[in-house]
């Protein structure tokens, strides 16, 4: 492979696989360079991605980062580059992904860190070959479920953001092995976290849940009067066949979630009562998850107060098992 840094005036441009840019030209920079697979244009000072870029259709990294992009930065066709792997945007002035990277369903690697970007779109979906993609350093509050849809997904770097709450649906990243979430505003994560057997690493220090806070527990609303007839239909194992009820009551019943709580045979639909509950990870760390129970009748008592974060609630689940989860970083 041919690389070339500049000046490259000596070089036949058509031969060049990787180059590294040190000086932005309009005009100059890309013209002929049609082999190129590598393209380093980061710290330049850029304003926007040269419109030359389109055409290197066998282009598979190209790094910008540390410039001055912005989200209408990206050339008319820069979506079109189907065989890009590798792209690296960090440290610009991004407020959106913008939709030209969403085209890129070739992408592997996506690096958006260091930005000002403020939500992630739904159609993250669509870069369904996404195995790292860094979002640390920007301004985002939620994470959208779909994100769970990248399946192939194993680096996810949230960290330094304003996120609250993880959506469940992380759980579906199967092939998960290193979360970074430290500095957000995280209180808990969703128990679905369990299931992230090839996770080795979670980053959440420097989040509230690292903190010891107090069990609170309370209804999220009032029961309705449908759901106290849903919830003694089950409790005295009514029949419910097809055409003893309208379909939509059918639905409804069929939509109860069981009481956790192993010693209650009790239902919810809507109302239900939320509480941390800790975990065991290792034996080592308690991670707060969300649980929701039926009634505040299944609480357990309260135990009595305990230094070790190490010591088993009452009612606590088995550690999980070393193998599952390597590292856990939370100070």
């Amino acid at each position: 492979m041919q690389t070339a840094e500049e000046p490259w005036d000596t070089l036949e441009s058509r031969d060049v696989q990787s180059l590294t840019v040190r000086r932005y030209e309009p005009g100059r920079v890309l013209t002929g360079f049609s082999a190129l697979v590598y393209l380093d244009m980061s710290g330049i000072g850029l304003a926007l991605i040269p419109v030359e870029v389109t055409a290197l259709v066998g282009l598979k990294t190209l790094l910008a980062k540390n410039n001055q992009l912005e989200d209408a930065s990206l050339p008319k066709g820069f979506g079109s580059l189907r065989a890009l792997q590798t792209l690296n945007l960090a440290g610009n002035q991004f407020l959106t992904i913008p939709p030209p990277i969403l085209d890129l369903e070739g992408l592997r690697e996506l690096f958006l860190g260091g930005n000002q970007i403020r939500s992630i779109p739904p159609a993250i979906s669509r870069l369904s070959k996404l195995e790292d993609l860094y979002l640390g350093g920007n301004e985002i509050c939620t994470v959208p479920e779909e994100i769970g849809s990248l399946g192939n997904l194993r680096r996810l770097v949230l960290c330094a953001n304003h996120i609250q709450n993880i959506p469940p649906e992380l759980a579906n990243l199967s092939n998960l092995r290193a979360l970074s979430l430290h500095n957000n505003r995280l209180s808990f994560l969703p128990r679905e976290i369990l299931a992230l057997v090839k996770l080795q690493e979670l980053s959440l220090r420097g989040n509230p849940l690292v903190m010891r806070f107090a069990r609170k527990a309370a209804f999220a609303a009032p029961p309705s009067l449908l759901e106290l007839s849903g919830r003694t239909i089950h409790l005295a194992c009514l029949v419910t066949s097809p055409g003893t009820l309208p379909p939509h009551l059918l639905s409804y019943l069929a939509s109860a979630r069981s009481c956790p709580n192993p010693k209650c045979s009790g239902v919810y639909f809507e109302a239900c009562v939320r509480r941390m509950r800790f975990v065991d990870f290792c034996g080592k760390f308690r991670l707060p998850l969300m649980q929701y129970l039926c009634s505040p009748c299944c609480l357990p008592p309260p135990s009595p107060p305990s230094t070790s974060p190490s010591d088993s609630d009452s009612d606590q689940e088995p550690p999980v098992p070393v193998e599952r989860l390597q590292k856990v970083l939370l100070g």
